[in-house]
C-alpha cells in the first residue's frame, strides 16, 4: 500500500538585477505566504524560483549561470523543481526553452498569477501593496510605476517591461501604511522612470502631489527618490523637497553621457547646456542636495573627444554620486543598427578613468565632512562596526558611516546623531553624540 509523502514543499525565490526585481520577488512572496506556502528568500528550499535580470551582458550571464546552476542541482536531486521569471524570461524565453529545457517552466514580467498557479496558490487581489520584504527592516523599495515610454536607443527595458503605467496614488498611500506598520521608517521610491509618474492617470505629472501624501503617513521619516529622467523633471519636486523634511534631499538622475552628439543618437531629449542648467537648478532651488547620476562610456561612435567633453563634465559637475559602465550592445534596442565600434579594452580603460576621479571628488567631498553632525539611520551590524547613512545615502549603492561596536552600543533600524570623525573615499567614520 503507497503512503502519502508527508515532505513539505519549500519554495527558495532567488532574485537578481535590480531594485525593481526586488520588489517583484517581495510581491510574490507575500502571495505564496497568504496561500499558506512555506517561502524563503536566498536561503534553502526544494522548489526554487529565479527572478531574473536581462537588462546588460553581465546580468544576463549571471542569470543564465544561476540557471544553469540550479538545474544541475536538480539533475543532482538537491531540488525538485526549478522556474525561471522576470526580464530574461521575459526578452528570451524562446531561445531559454531551447537551450536549457530542463527548467520546469519559464515566466515574463507580467505573469505573476501564471507563475502562482505553477506553484498551487492563487492569486489574491485582496493582497494588494502587501508583500514579504526582504531589505532590512527599516526600509523599503515603494515601485509607484512600472515600464517605460521613453526612446532611449541603448535600453531593452521597454522589450521587458512594457509601457509606463502609474500606481494610482491611494493605493500607494495604503501600501506605505502597511510598511509602516511593520516598521518600515524610509521609503526608496523606483520606478523605470520617476519623471513620468501620473502622466498616463491624471493626464499631468504628478510626483509632487504622491510625495506630499506619502510624506504624511505615519512612521515614514524618509523618502527618497530613485531613478527620474532629466527631460521634463516636474521642478515643483524640488519646492516640496526643500520645505518637507521627510523627502531626503537626494536624487537618483541616470544622466547617461553629455556629448550633444552622443545625446541625440542616445535619443535622450536633451542637450549638454539643457542638462548643466537642470542641475544648477537643482543645486540652487535645494542646497545642499545630493545628486546621484550614472554614465555610459564606449556607445557606438563615442570619439576621443566625445570622452573627454565627458570627462571634463565631470570634473566641472562634480557629483556627489556617480557610476559608470561600459555600453553594452543589446539586440532588438535602436542603437542595435549601429556598429559597436568602441573596442572593449578602450571602454573599460574610459570608465575606470572616470570612476578615478569620481574617486578624488568622492574623497575631498567626504573630507569636508569631517567635524560635522549628521542624523544617520543604523542599517546593520557588521563585524566590528555599526553601520548606518546620512540622508544623502542609498542602500548598497552609496557612502556608509560606520562606528566601533567595541566603544558604542546603537540599535538597528534607529536614527541616531553622528559626528564624523574620519573619512575615505567612499566610507564615513563617526561617533554617537548625545
Amino acid at each position: 500500500m503507497r503512503t502519502k509523502s508527508l515532505k513539505k514543499n519549500k519554495i527558495n525565490v532567488i532574485t537578481l538585477g535590480c531594485s525593481k526585481n526586488t520588489y517583484d520577488s517581495e510581491v510574490l512572496m507575500g502571495q505564496l505566504k497568504a496561500n499558506g506556502k512555506d517561502v524563503a528568500h536566498e536561503q534553502e528550499g526544494n522548489i526554487v524560483v529565479i527572478n531574473t535580470c536581462g537588462f546588460i551582458d553581465n546580468a544576463k550571464e549571471e542569470s543564465v549561470n544561476t540557471i544553469l546552476e540550479y538545474v544541475d542541482k536538480k539533475e543532482q536531486g538537491l531540488v525538485d523543481k526549478v522556474f525561471v521569471t522576470g526580464c530574461l524570461s521575459e526578452r528570451y524565453r524562446p531561445d531559454l526553452e531551447k537551450e536549457i529545457p530542463d527548467v520546469d517552466q519559464y515566466f515574463g514580467t507580467t505573469e505573476l498569477p501564471l507563475l502562482l498557479k505553477a506553484l498551487g496558490a492563487d492569486y489574491k487581489h485582496e493582497l494588494l501593496g502587501e508583500r514579504l520584504t526582504t531589505t532590512p527592516k527599516n526600509y523599503a523599495y515603494l515601485k509607484i510605476a512600472e515600464g517605460c515610454d521613453r526612446p532611449c536607443s541603448f535600453c531593452a527595458i521597454p522589450l521587458m517591461r512594457g509601457k509606463h503605467v502609474s500606481q494610482p496614488i491611494e493605493k500607494l498611500v495604503k501600501e506605505a501604511e502597511g510598511l509602516a506598520k511593520n516598521g518600515v521608517k524610509e521609503l526608496i521610491l523606483i520606478a523605470q522612470d520617476l519623471t513620468y509618474y501620473g502622466l498616463d492617470l491624471y493626464k499631468k505629472r504628478n510626483l509632487a502631489e504622491l510625495l506630499e501624501n506619502l510624506a504624511k503617513v505615519e512612521g515614514i521619516e524618509w523618502i527618497r527618490l530613485h531613478y527620474a529622467f532629466p527631460s521634463g523633471f516636474p521642478m515643483d519636486v524640488l519646492d516640496l523637497m526643500k520645505r518637507e523634511p521627510k523627502i531626503c534631499n537626494y536624487i537618483d538622475i541616470p544622466l547617461q553621457h553629455i556629448s550633444d552628439d552622443i545625446l541625440k543618437s542616445m535619443k535622450r531629449g536633451t542637450t549638454k547646456e539643457k542638462t548643466t542648467k537642470l542641475l544648477q537648478e537643482f543645486r540652487e532651488r535645494v542646497p545642499g542636495m545630493t545628486i546621484r547620476t550614472t554614465l555610459i562610456v564606449g556607445y557606438p561612435g563615442e570619439t576621443q573627444k566625445d570622452f573627454e567633453i565627458l570627462r571634463d563634465w565631470v570634473q566641472e559637475m562634480k557629483f556627489e554620486r556617480l557610476g559608470c559602465f561600459t555600453y553594452s550592445h543589446e539586440e532588438n534596442t535602436g542603437a542595435f543598427a549601429l556598429v559597436d565600434d568602441v573596442p572593449q579594452e578602450v571602454k573599460q580603460a574610459r570608465a575606470a578613468e572616470i570612476m578615478d576621479l569620481q574617486s578624488q571628488i568622492s574623497w575631498d567631498l567626504n573630507q569636508e565632512k569631517i567635524g560635522q553632525t549628521f542624523k544617520c539611520v543604523i542599517d546593520r551590524k557588521e563585524g566590528q562596526y555599526f553601520i548606518g547613512r546620512t540622508e544623502f545615502d542609498s542602500p548598497d549603492v552609496d557612502n556608509e558611516v560606520l562606528v566601533d561596536a567595541s566603544k558604542f552600543y546603537l540599535k538597528t533600524g534607529d536614527f541616531v546623531n553622528l559626528k564624523i570623525t574620519d573619512a575615505t573615499e567612499f566610507d564615513l567614520y563617526a561617533e554617537p553624540i548625545s
